[in-house]
């Protein structure tokens, strides 16, 4: 079994979601993903996540998520965590894709509640249990109800942080703020809470959260680092005021479903190629607009791609 006081202790901050770059004939970017990888270090992001919900696994083959994996953390090197997302609709691939971020030497696995079949609470934990028995890393649950059309009650979480040691902790993608409450109510205040509500990063904190992993640090990683490290070393009007700068970037990177907005502004910013899979796309002009118009207040140049002119997968102005 890893060392999981030593992981406890890693594994809070930023975790930076990468997006899944593609090119324009919608091959994976492996250049590119190495790039934004290296830019997330640089820019202060204490761990990076591959093939979670902004990494768009759903338009992945599965030989594709196993590359992407092992693309992160060969780029990584050891210099943060990788956490990749492992988590899918089939227990068998789930089992799967975990089993070899430990064989890759990832530091933890980011596990989704399986979506679509909307599983009862009973199989969730059979589900989760086995998955975590299967492997000594460390096991992050990933609760995102919006998505999944069904929440993992606090109650079976807490059984499962019980009887399963290697899982330690939850993403909560949950509005209800009184479900994240109880989660370090009965899971124990050692438990990592992380939020993936953008607006909930700064609250989670507060309540004894252990970090955030946020869409957003795609676009302003050092920003969404900030607001961690502020708040880890007391300053709490800093941290405040970083919850409040970010929140118009907040909003309209999620006017449209995740990650298209993401993906156009990253397009913008010279980043990418911003391209996504069907039945993905990117935004409306008219939201494109709207996400230029606010990245202004946050990035240089928002609007010329790689070479210095409006990409031309994105609305022209």
């Amino acid at each position: 079994m890893a060392d999981l006081s030593d992981a406890r202790e890693k594994l809070r901050g930023s975790i930076a979601p990468v997006i899944t770059p593609f090119r324009e004939d919608g091959s994976i970017d492996e250049p590119t993903l190495q790039d934004l990888i290296d830019w997330h270090i640089e820019s202060g992001s204490h761990a990076v996540s591959v093939t979670g919900t902004t990494g768009e696994p759903s338009s992945l083959t599965l030989q594709e998520r196993e590359r992407v994996m092992e693309v992160a953390v060969k780029a990584a090197a050891g210099r943060v965590p990788v956490v990749p997302g492992t988590g899918s609709t089939n227990h068998q691939e789930t089992l799967h894709l975990t089993k070899l971020a430990q064989e890759m030497g990832a530091d933890a696995a980011l596990v989704i509640v399986p979506y679509y079949n909307k599983p009862s609470q009973h199989a969730l934990y059979k589900h989760f249990k086995t998955v975590a028995d299967s492997v000594d890393i460390p096991i992050i649950i990933y609760n995102i109800p919006g998505r999944t059309a069904v929440n993992l009650k606090v109650k079976t979480l807490a059984s499962l942080n019980e009887d399963c040691p290697n899982i330690i902790g939850v993403k909560e993608s949950n509005k209800d703020f009184e479900h994240v409450n109880r989660v370090l109510l009965n899971c124990g205040r050692d438990f990592l809470l992380y939020s993936g509500i953008e607006l909930l990063c700064y609250p989670m904190l507060a309540i004894g959260g252990a970090g955030h992993i946020s869409a957003t640090a795609n676009v302003v990683p050092d920003k969404v680092a900030e607001l961690y490290n502020a708040w880890n070393r007391g300053d709490v009007k800093r941290a405040q005021e970083l919850h409040y700068e970010l929140m118009p970037l907040n909003d309209v990177l999620f006017k449209d479903t995740n990650p298209a907005p993401l993906k156009a502004a990253l397009g913008m910013m010279g980043k990418i190629h911003p391209k996504l899979r069907l039945p993905m796309d990117l935004p409306s002009q008219e939201l494109q607009e709207e996400i230029r118009g606010v990245l202004k207040h946050y990035t240089e140049r928002p609007d010329e791609g790689t070479n210095g002119s409006l990409h031309p997968l994105l609305s022209e102005k």
